[in-house]
């Protein structure tokens, strides 16, 4: 009797999971104890097993793709076995592979065009992935087929900007790429086409209708019989007003004057005469470079004369997944948790000394960040409740000390996190960060390299601010801003003299760390940062 595997939890935060890869192909035997697959969870991936033995007849989560808890994974059973029926009672999204090819014709695929269209045999729909567990669209940061190549499986197809890195996203089939459905630099939400993959020459325009033309690609809106040699690019109009790069060819022999609408309230502004302006477009249409070059002719337009030559101008750019999910999150994070805010000012004479004598040691080489790293790791292994985490239905005091240290690169800010920071030394730390941020820079950080952080650290110090706020990184309970560190006069024996101070801001949610807390972990942040040499106790 057939037996249907769900997807599980496993872990208490767990909602949905991703399957990382498939050991098991429809038709392999399966016996009791195998690993059926690896699920990629919110804190891990994890290999699964299987409670059960028989035939694998059915997958209803592909790789890479992700599913909720409890949602269909996969059915086991005796081999041959018929479980259409089974799948049809399944009120859930489903997608068939082997044996219950039927099905999947009439299930994932049509559902995704219309009950209308078939899908040819040996066509495969690639929809937009989910590659992190916050993912909600991606951006197609780069193709790299075009329409009419052949491609094997394995072959990296497309760079997919994600909210948190830019990831190569390599096909599962064989095939000629038929279709493209999302242009370089646009975004789709999960699980919309991505691209066509099938036999050459096969006419998937009637399938490309069904799923409608609203974000058809630049190379693909009349999709055609394609051969490798004779691919067809067209622009759809959709496509074309959104970037603002439709080209007109038209011919002046009428003796009509030929420009485009900027070019034409440019010139309205400047109070230009279009007959004496020469077009360099195509087939001499005005353009607006025409009439930002524009010098008036002697006993022509002489009111262009005392036209001011300043524009205004602007650039719109696209939100990038990276810069809407830190929109989002650090938005719930500051209208959700109440912020308040700890600020303090250290003696950093004893640090300076400190590090430039650790630093004399040959090939060893720290920064006053990695000091600043090792302490708060310490003062937080004395003040758990700092080190804690708020949920909706419990608060969890985290007595492992994981630091996210946020790295700024092009498209915003990422947390790479530094595990078990307490129990690293010191160049342990500088190696670590430094090897972080630069593969942050790269956009080449795992996945898991950006999870799992009990507390972040924002340093800006190296770029002279003094002090600021940050906005706590939930569901974690506060954040350390970082200053620079000021020469200054201050009281010392009673007497003025030349010091070097740093201040830092710690931001607290009120929900987890009271004043008193908070300032308590200050005053053992105070000790480890101006006596450092405790840290090596």
């Amino acid at each position: 009797m057939a037996e249907i595997i769900t997807m599980p939890r496993l872990s208490d935060t767990m909602t949905e999971g991703v399957v990382a890869s498939w050991l098991k192909n429809i038709g392999d035997t399966i016996v009791e104890g195998d690993i059926l697959a690896e699920i990629e969870t919110d804190k891990a991936t994890m290999e699964f097993e299987s409670f059960h033995e028989g035939t694998l007849l059915y997958i209803g989560v592909k790789e890479g793709e992700a599913a909720k808890v409890d949602s269909l994974l996969a059915i086991i059973g005796e081999k041959g076995e018929d479980i259409a029926a089974l799948i049809n009672d399944i009120s859930l999204p489903v997608e068939a592979e082997g044996k219950v090819e039927d099905a999947e014709k009439e299930g994932a695929k049509v559902e995704e065009s219309s009950p209308d269209v078939a899908i040819p045999e040996g066509i495969e729909i690639i929809t937009m992935p989910k590659l992190s567990d916050t993912m909600e669209e991606g951006t197609v940061a780069k193709w790299l087929k075009n329409i009419g190549d052949v491609i094997e499986e394995g072959e990296i197809i497309a760079e997919i900007e994600t909210d948190k890195a830019t990831m190569e996203f390599e096909s599962f089939h064989n095939g000629t790429l038929l279709y493209i459905g999302v242009t370089e630099g646009n975004s789709a939400k999960i699980d919309s086409v991505l691209a066509i993959i099938g036999k050459e020459g096969t006419d998937v325009s009637k399938i490309v209708e069904s799923i409608g033309t609203s974000s058809m690609s630049a190379e693909a809106e009349e999709v055609k019989k394609v051969k490798p040699a004779q691919t067809e690019k067209k622009t759809s109009p959709e496509i074309a007003r959104s970037v603002a790069k439709t080209v007109v060819k038209r011919s002046n022999s009428d003796g009509r004057i030929i420009a485009s609408p900027l070019a034409k309230k440019l010139a309205e502004e400047k109070n230009i005469d279009l007959q004496y302006v020469q077009g360099t477009g195509e087939g001499g249409r005005i353009i607006k470079r025409d009439i930002e070059n524009y010098s008036a002719p002697v006993g022509g337009n002489a009111h262009a004369a005392f036209v001011p030559s300043g524009q205004e101008s602007f650039e719109d750019i696209s939100n990038s997944q990276m810069r809407k999910v830190i929109a989002r999150r650090l938005g719930e994070s500051k209208f959700t948790a109440p912020h308040y805010y700890l600020n303090v000012e250290f003696n950093m004479d004893n640090s300076i000394a400190f590090r430039e004598q650790y630093n004399s040691i040959p090939d060893t080489k720290i920064s006053f960040n990695d000091i600043v790293v090792k302490a708060t790791a310490l003062a937080l292994k004395q003040h758990p409740q700092v080190n804690s985490q708020w949920f909706d239905d419990k608060m969890r005091l985290n007595h492992h000390v994981h630091i996210g240290v946020a790295v700024a690169v092009e498209d915003g800010l990422v947390v790479p996190v530094l595990k078990f920071a307490n129990e690293q030394n010191l160049t342990q730390i500088n190696v670590q960060v430094k090897d972080f941020a630069r593969r942050a820079r790269d956009k080449k950080l795992a996945l898991d390299e950006m999870e799992g952080s009990t507390f972040t650290i924002s340093n800006l110090g190296m770029f002279g601010i003094i002090d600021f706020t940050s906005i706590i990184n939930q569901p974690n309970s506060a954040i350390l801003s970082v200053g620079a560190i000021v020469q200054k006069p201050i009281v010392k024996d009673g007497n003025i003299v030349v010091g070097n101070t740093m201040k830092l801001t710690l931001a607290c949610d009120h929900r987890t760390v009271d004043g008193v807390t908070g300032a308590l972990f200050l005053q053992s942040l105070k000790g480890f940062i101006e006596n450092p040499v405790t840290m090596l106790v």
